[in-house]
């Protein structure tokens, strides 16, 4: 059983993920928070295999919401699910450990495909993210030549 918890400070978008998920044999929506303070709080009562976090939230962001919990809960998988494709959310939520990056323009069936996949080892990347990120690291690459005198 894939113990998941949703963070997002949308009360609509909460409760129908925990409705779409718990559908699934295979999940169990183990808690729901509205930002990453709350999160984290929830963590100590209850472990989660993955967390679907969303990126704007009040109080703790769900950039560092995803720093914080891995540095406290490393095995926990953490798949950002969000409408905002920012470079810097994209950047910083991989760089803190996220093991995924989808819109939440998702369908049901990709979102807990995506879900199986990251409690099993995997990574999940959106296909526009994908792109992103390709252009984002070429940028740094070519940089990183440059300063070291290759280019």
């Amino acid at each position: 059983m894939i113990r998941v918890m949703i963070a997002d400070d949308q009360e609509l978008i909460r409760e129908s993920l925990q409705i779409v998920l718990d559908i699934n044999e295979d999940m169990q929506v183990v808690g729901v928070a509205q930002n990453g303070a709350e999160l984290l709080e929830l963590l100590e009562k209850q472990a989660a295999d993955v967390i679907l976090m969303d990126v704007r939230m009040p109080k703790m962001d769900g950039v560092q919401a995803t720093k914080a919990v891995k540095k406290k809960y490393p095995a926990t998988k953490i798949i950002i699910l969000t409408t905002f494709d920012d470079d810097e959310y994209v950047m910083n939520g991989l760089k803190y450990g996220a093991s995924g990056y989808l819109l939440k323009g998702i369908s049901v069936p990709e979102l807990s495909a995506a879900i199986r996949k990251v409690a099993e080892g995997g990574a999940m990347l959106n296909t526009d993210i994908v792109t992103k990120v390709v252009k984002l690291f070429s940028q740094i690459t070519a940089t990183n030549r440059i300063i070291e005198g290759w280019g």
